[in-house]
């Protein structure tokens, strides 16, 4: 199973754009702070993701402001000439402030 839940704020946006079919597309930079506990000692756990969303999420996330805080659910998946995965977005939901 490849199913990634990220609680992140949007760092960066991308002009929407669309892929050949038409579909609208947004590539995004997330970033994630949390503290986790790993072997018994809590842990600062700071992250930076590239994140695609497609369709009506993208024209939706296209709209929010950089530092705006979601809940976001997808997949992980290496682009065609890279190493990094990127997430790929599927839903998402604005976390509570």
């Amino acid at each position: 199973m490849n199913q990634t839940i990220l609680s992140a704020r949007i760092a960066e946006a991308k002009p929407l754009r669309y892929t050949p079919a038409g579909l609208p597309a947004l590539d995004l930079i997330l970033e994630h702070e949390s503290e986790a506990l790993e072997a018994g000692s809590t842990r600062q756990v700071k992250a930076q993701i590239r994140a695609v969303a497609f369709g009506t999420d993208a024209e939706t996330l296209a709209r929010q402001a950089v530092g705006s805080e979601f809940r976001f659910t997808g997949f992980l998946a290496a682009p065609r000439h890279g190493k990094h995965p990127v997430l790929h977005i599927q839903s998402f939901q604005q976390e509570p402030s």
